[in-house]
């Protein structure tokens, strides 16, 4: 009976090393009449042959028309029913959510800001997702749902748009953003929800593109002009128009913060400086922080029942502070006490009483008051963590040429945002602002679904590789590790880890590196790839503290006649937004695409 166990052994290498506060799916809808010459290509080669197309020909999408607004990002919004199915999204869900009595909200299940489930935790294809009422309903589910809505939602417009497209699913591109400090779990987990949307047949589709937000942005940020920033200090040119600028891109989102480093190579394509950093800063931590602050003025439990019997008042309270937070304005902010709020807190005591022990905040007859100093408090987490995180970057020695700092996203049209960064760096780098700052990564998104090789190189945030075996030695190797080969008394060690890349080590997108592995049992019919990760800039073993494990995946070896002088070649591609790997038997010629189930992990 012949031997299936994965164990790989390293016998020497031979590589170069090149290489929507809202759900933020962008869609890009690109129709491409195939040319007889391109369909001879590979379609990730065709994709980064294709020239930029023009960013005025961008259509920009409106959101809440229907409800008197108009903005260009939608909430973050969903909305299932008492039988779990599918019933509104964005402003929709909202406004039906709102609407509904007290006594049926109970039973459906609404989701706010649900993005940064994502982050920051272990995800897994069955992890569950909790409704604003406490009810569970699985994640996928959730994002799934809303993909296919943004889908359908994109179809529609296109087709309005011109009665004559017939745009079947071969012709369409669509790329999802994601924050780049998302790991590689939550990527491939959005994936599979475009998977379960329809957006996609398989989970290998290159009809889908994962691009990560701050680069987007940067994009999109490179190619304005002068007219295009909120500032007097920038020159007329584009950035793109003059090689070797460097700049730091913050996207200051709903969830997250992303900071990104980059310089304008003589292609016009970008470099990446300074591996994706950043948290979970974002502006809804300062909606938290709010929150928190009325259930201190509001104690002796009023505030918690009002939570908790009536959530669609408190989704309008909400929407007015979101409304007073990204404001441009220096001014206190009035919120209005709704009807329910001021009957529960009256019911104790007059609600006047609820703010006398609270400084910086005023009953005003119905409204409450809070003044402009009190309001950046509630941005102070946000504002210290991001500037903390900006200096220790910008101290760097090899950022010594970086000369702008720019700030996107819909929490960066915050005045009390921008001016702290401002206050902080201004003397040393110009700041700056696109006038579209919500819709800066949206629009980039655009340009990176065009031409996705436009980011030249990456820096790698860990150390990535692989578990190997090698012959054993007494004088280096952990007796522990010691294996003996029933076949024929071969000696090895096990579990060593052979780095691939190192943490902050500059790779090329486009470029392969390639390894070569042979079987450690000479009748092994499978070998196994285990990829580890850690933040150490190199280790000896897989299994020491701080190594984590990503994933692993079977390449089949039938023909076993040359032992172990058989050859896997493994190719990767380091620096994509995706783990990409090829590995090929040699002896039989047969390749594998390598896909990683980071889900299962």
């Amino acid at each position: 009976m012949q031997k299936e166990k994965g164990i790989l052994q390293m016998k020497g290498k031979k590589f170069t090393y090149f290489e929507q506060r809202q759900l933020q799916v962008e869609m890009l809808l690109q129709l491409r009449r195939r040319q007889s010459t391109a369909s001879k290509l590979s379609p990730a080669t065709r994709q980064c042959q294709r020239k930029p197309k023009r960013a005025d020909q961008i259509r920009q999408v409106y959101w809440g028309a229907e409800y008197g607004f108009k903005t260009p990002k939608t909430p973050t919004c969903i909305l299932f029913n008492h039988k779990k199915e599918f019933k509104k999204f964005g402003y929709d869900a909202v406004m039906k959510y709102k609407n509904l009595p007290p006594s049926e909200a109970d039973s459906w299940y609404f989701f706010q800001n649900f993005k940064m489930k994502l982050y920051n935790t272990k995800v897994t294809s069955d992890m569950g997702l909790k409704a604003s009422n406490g009810k569970m309903l699985p994640a996928l589910k959730v994002f799934s749902e809303s993909l296919h809505y943004l889908k359908e939602h994109a179809l529609n417009t296109i087709q309005e748009a011109s009665s004559e497209t017939v745009c079947s699913k071969e012709e369409i591109t669509w790329v999802i953003t994601v924050p780049a400090i998302w790991s590689a779990a939550a990527r491939q987990f959005m994936r599979l929800a475009a998977k379960e949307a329809g957006l996609i047949s398989d989970m290998i589709s290159e009809k889908l593109i994962i691009a990560l937000e701050s680069e987007a942005a940067s994009l999109w940020c490179k190619q304005l002009p002068q007219e295009g920033f909120l500032t007097t200090s920038s020159d007329k040119k584009k950035f793109e128009d003059s090689p070797g600028i460097q700049y730091i891109v913050v996207d200051c989102g709903g969830g997250t913060i992303d900071i990104t480093v980059h310089e304008i190579q003589e292609n016009h394509y970008l470099k990446e400086l300074h591996k994706a950093s950043g948290g979970g800063w974002g502006g809804n931590r300062v909606d938290q922080n709010f929150i928190d602050f009325l259930r201190e003025i509001f104690d002796d439990g009023v505030w918690n029942e009002y939570e908790e019997k009536y959530p669609t008042e408190l989704q309008h309270m909400m929407y007015s502070f979101g409304l007073q937070k990204c404001s441009a304005s220096r001014e206190d902010v009035y919120i209005r006490c709704y009807y329910n709020l001021t009957k529960l807190a009256e019911s104790k005591k007059n609600i006047s009483h609820f703010f006398k022990k609270h400084n910086g905040v005023v009953w005003c007859d119905g409204v409450f008051m809070i003044t402009y100093e009190k309001m950046k408090t509630f941005f102070n987490y946000s504002i210290r963590n991001i500037i903390h995180t900006l200096r220790v970057i910008l101290d760097k020695p090899e950022m010594a040429k970086v000369q702008y700092i720019l700030l996107v996203g819909g929490f960066s049209s915050s005045i009390i945002l921008k001016d702290e960064i401002s206050e902080a760096f201004s003397k040393g780098y110009h700041i700056l602002c696109p006038l579209d700052a919500q819709v800066a990564i949206v629009k980039g998104a655009v340009l990176f679904g065009v031409n996705p090789c436009i980011i030249a190189s990456r820096v790698s945030a860990q150390t990535y590789g692989i578990a190997v075996a090698q012959e054993f030695n007494a004088a280096i190797h952990d007796c522990s590790k010691k294996r003996i080969s029933e076949k024929d008394g071969y000696i090895y060690c096990t579990d060593l880890f052979h780095k691939l890349v190192g943490i902050d080590e500059s790779v090329n997108i486009n470029e392969d590196v390639q390894y070569y592995f042979h079987p450690v049992e000479p009748d092994q019919t499978q070998a196994k790839f285990s990829f580890y990760c850690t933040e150490k800039q190199d280790a000896q073993y897989v299994d020491e503290e701080g190594m984590e494990f990503l994933g692993s995946c079977t390449v089949p070896m039938p023909d076993t006649k040359l032992g172990r002088k058989r050859q896997l070649k493994l190719d990767i591609k380091f620096g994509l937004t995706e783990f990409k790997a090829m590995c090929t038997d040699v002896t039989s010629k047969q390749s594998r695409t390598i896909t990683i189930d980071f889900l299962s992990v």
